[in-house]
């Protein structure tokens, strides 16, 4: 039966978490794109506690997807080193979205834990980010830690999820039932190892976390992902038809993984890949896996 790690945010010490991080190096990653009013709270406030205070973060690393407003201004005013996407290694082109965003902040962050949190958080504490981190540096099998928590909206208390609830964990619950008591598969508040998270084929908008989750996955099982109840997170709702372009984007990432190769789909694409791990099955037969070409994605 298929089971996900689970803790609460409280279950580590600030203390405690500072002594296993020794001199592992963690940075926080914003993904910000015309967040002016929100994104200097975010910095401010997890710079204010988590590096000035005590040294749990190392660096705020704010990557500013083609704002139109003075989100690169707040956000470097609030103590952030702030990057804009186009401008990092332009060589590679530009695909603006929050994929592109955070994968190209590999190539600016240093931390070997990265974190990720959304700029448009206004109901929030900065115990989200010792609590996505305690997993990662207390379980060593962990690789990719998911946030999650109640999401209040005007209607209710699912209000503020409609996309994960009708077409994430759906699609989730029928192409990957390990994946199923995931409770927010699409957060914008998880972490992951460096390590891990440079390997990953990343797509360049909304798809980005949930993909991120099944690959993780197929690679490592369960025992790879670990989620973490962080209380209650507030931010701007979007009209529901606007959200018709982020629920295709989440539906194409979750799909396009369950048709891998011939007679591989779904979960059976994490035994493929053990079993290349294994040297059983020719990278001929993986390569659609691993490389999965196309244009929404980097590799």
């Amino acid at each position: 039966m298929s089971h996900i790690r689970t803790a609460r945010w409280c279950d580590w010490t600030l203390e405690e978490l500072l002594a296993a991080k020794g001199a592992t190096r963690v940075s926080l990653v914003v993904p910000a794109r015309n967040e002016a009013g929100t994104v200097g709270d975010v910095v401010g406030r997890v710079r204010d506690r988590l590096v000035d205070t005590v040294s749990l973060v190392d660096e705020i690393v704010v990557i500013d997807s083609d704002s139109t407003d003075a989100t690169y201004e707040v956000a470097a005013s609030a103590g952030a080193v702030v990057h804009r996407a186009a401008e990092i290694r332009p060589d590679l082109g530009a695909h603006p979205g929050k994929g592109e965003a955070m994968w190209k902040s590999l190539f600016v962050a240093t931390g070997d834990l990265i974190v990720f949190m959304d700029a448009d958080l206004t109901d929030w504490d900065t115990h989200f980010v010792p609590g996505l981190l305690g997993p990662l540096l207390t379980w060593p099998e962990v690789q990719l830690v998911k946030g999650f928590y109640e999401r209040p909206g005007e209607q209710g208390p699912l209000d503020g999820g409609r996309v994960t609830e009708l077409v994430a964990r759906p699609l989730l619950a029928l192409h990957y039932p390990r994946l199923a008591d995931v409770v927010q598969p699409l957060a914008g508040e998880w972490a992951v190892r460096r390590s891990w998270f440079s390997t990953l084929s990343v797509p360049t908008g909304y798809g980005v976390d949930v993909a991120a989750l099944i690959d993780t996955l197929a690679l490592h099982d369960e025992k790879g992902i670990a989620q973490v109840d962080l209380g209650t997170r507030s931010h701007g709702h979007q009209a529901l038809l606007d959200l018709g372009a982020m629920a295709v984007q989440v539906a194409a990432a979750i799909l396009r993984r369950t048709t891998m190769d011939a007679g591989v789909t779904g979960d059976d694409a994490g035994v493929l890949l053990r079993q290349f791990r294994q040297g059983l099955v020719p990278s001929d037969r993986v390569v659609p896996v691993l490389e999965r070409p196309g244009a929404e994605n980097y590799l």
